[in-house]
């Protein structure tokens, strides 16, 4: 492991959304985020996959549609893996599918691209030159990545078999993905990780939280099992406002919810994603709605 590293196998590590017009997206996201946008694809490739950066280091990426892929626009999550390969064959023994066989990515890495029990899709990234996002959890840069499922069961034994996720619940109901040992992996990356946590009250665990899970609501019949993604921003109304203004599509209005205040945007071509300001004064709302929820 080399010390540009901030990833272990099982963690996600890097987003690209692939859009129908990747130049246009490109306008989009570095006028919403301030985003610096390159095109790291030859000269005569059939498409594009624009690196987006913030202060000169990688944040995600933009894609034309790959291959024969239909051209619908969505946001894709990438989980670090020791090897694609060997990751592949657990996804298959675990009850997924593995849509694209792991395949090298020039002199990137090697990733194959893979669906759960569900359906929802996902990437493995085994990591050469391209070691995933160098700035995350800062406004612009990606702070979450959620899984809306509809079988928490499945899901559990699934990635429990695939990365040794484990669930951890919070109070109010919600339920985070954990990874054992994570928490002391970012400690030694950064040290005072975890006494940082202890000083905001973060919950007991949270500090091994890799993603989060997310049921899907039975009136949201027409919602696919899907990955989404959430990226820090400092203002989540601004960002609202702004991005319609940009063409985009605000689907919930900023609103409070434990620890953040967040709004859901669809992009002008129609790919979702959350983007969410950190609040800590709103860490007690898990426990006052649940206090109003068993007196009523």
């Amino acid at each position: 492991m080399s010390e540009r590293d901030r990833y272990i196998p099982g963690v996600p590590c890097w987003v690209d959304t692939t859009q129908p017009d990747p130049e246009a997206a490109a306008k989009f996201y570095g006028r919403l985020f301030g985003w610096q946008l390159q095109d790291t694809m030859p000269p005569d490739a059939p498409g594009k996959y624009l690196i987006a950066r913030l202060g000169g280091e990688d944040v995600a990426a933009v894609s034309s549609p790959i291959g024969e892929a239909p051209p619908s626009a969505t946001w894709n999550t990438y989980v670090w893996v020791g090897s694609a390969d060997d990751t592949a064959a657990k996804v298959r023994d675990a009850g997924g599918s593995v849509l694209a066989e792991p395949f090298d990515v020039m002199d990137a890495g090697r990733m194959a691209v893979c669906a759960d029990r569900e359906g929802a899709v996902f990437c493995l990234w085994q990591a050469k030159q391209h070691r995933g996002a160098k700035v995350v959890n800062e406004a612009g840069s990606l702070n979450f990545n959620t899984l809306s499922s509809r079988d928490r069961d499945a899901a559990k034994a699934f990635y429990g078999a695939v990365f040794g996720w484990e669930v951890l619940s919070l109070d109010g109901g919600a339920e985070m993905w954990s990874l054992p040992g994570y928490g002391e992996f970012l400690d030694k990356l950064n040290p005072g990780t975890l006494e940082r946590m202890a000083e905001v009250s973060a919950p007991r665990g949270f500090e091994n939280v890799v993603a989060s899970l997310l049921p899907i609501a039975g009136e949201e019949a027409g919602t696919p099992p899907h990955w989404g993604v959430t990226f820090g921003v400092d203002d989540a109304d601004a960002i609202a406002a702004t991005a319609r203004e940009l063409g985009a599509t605000v689907l919930a209005e900023p609103f409070d919810a434990p620890w953040v205040r967040m709004t859901v945007i669809a992009d002008p071509q129609g790919a979702t994603f959350t983007a969410s300001k950190f609040v800590p004064e709103n860490r007690d709302l898990a426990q006052q709605a649940g206090a109003s929820g068993s007196g009523s």
